[in-house]
């Protein structure tokens, strides 16, 4: 089986969002999903093609691994070839191999939740356990409790207030409102909802995005946060209620999150906005 591995260009990445849709599944470990692509499309189409590594055999895309940094690169794997050995070395293979480039870095690494072959062919190679995360997860069938915060789907007359709470929530944040309307240009956004959530005094004290995969599909809540000036008023579990609700009346069937395990507010913030936690899952590191 020969598998190539590419670069894609700009024209290519709604394809890239329908096929990586495609992977999502109840009951799968969550991996790169497709509103992960759609948050890194704030940084625009070429920015996010660049950071795309596409596998594929037979015209058929297997594998798509998305650099968030120049050292972490986050994998997904299609369905079906998860327990496929001939790929998950030659991805290995591609990702060890300082020619093809992906890495920049000495210490680098593997974000790989899901693909049995993958994941056991990196341990034998030598890539190690890094940071622990805790994967959690809403059920969507069941009605979804309200809340107290008053939340808006963020338009052209919420955007300020969207930036102004990512900003407040990330101290690294460079979030802007052109950054803002170049993601919500995106295919992927298209099944997507960015929420921010008001209270009494109408302050903007919490924001989330939403992303769904397509009716019937797992969807996915990145970012959430609270203005760090708001912070111990629950509004953090308010608008994770909310942004469930929205991947709901989109047609989700469950909502997913991911967060350090080290997070511990962040854990409980999730759980108490009723989800459920998975098993405790690690990144690979390889320090070469």
């Amino acid at each position: 089986m020969h598998v190539a591995l590419s670069t894609p260009t700009p024209g290519q990445l709604g394809a890239l969002v329908a096929d990586l849709s495609s992977w999502q599944h109840d009951g799968l470990p969550i991996q790169l999903h497709p509103g992960d692509l759609g948050w890194y499309w704030r940084f625009g189409s070429t920015a996010l093609a660049r950071a795309l590594r596409v596998w594929t055999t037979e015209n058929r895309i297997v594998a798509i691994g998305l650099l968030d940094e120049a050292a972490l690169i986050r994998m997904a794997i299609a369905p079906a070839a998860g327990h496929d050995a001939e790929l998950a070395l030659a991805v290995l293979s591609d990702l060890e191999d300082p020619a093809q480039g992906i890495f920049d870095a000495n210490k680098v690494v593997v974000e790989a939740r899901f693909g049995t072959a993958f994941r056991s062919l990196l341990h034998a190679h030598g890539w190690g356990d890094g940071e622990a995360l805790t994967p959690l997860v809403r059920d969507l069938n069941d009605s979804i409790e309200g809340s107290d915060l008053r939340v808006e789907i963020v338009g052209s007359e919420h955007v300020d207030d969207r930036v102004a709470v990512q900003r407040a929530a990330f101290n690294r944040s460079t979030f802007t409102a052109d950054l803002w309307g170049e993601m919500s240009q995106s295919p992927a956004y298209r099944q997507a909802r960015c929420l921010v959530g008001y209270d009494d005094q109408d302050n903007a004290v919490a924001a989330a995005t939403v992303w769904s995969a397509g009716p019937g599909r797992p969807g996915l809540l990145e970012p959430m946060g609270v203005h760090r000036d708001h912070r111990g008023h629950g509004y953090g579990t308010a608008i994770t209620v909310a942004a469930a609700a929205a991947l709901r009346s989109i047609g989700a069937s469950s909502a997913l999150v991911a967060t350090p395990s080290s997070n511990h507010s962040a854990v409980a913030t999730y759980a108490s906005a009723g989800f459920h936690l998975m098993p405790e899952v690690t990144d690979f590191v390889l320090t070469r």
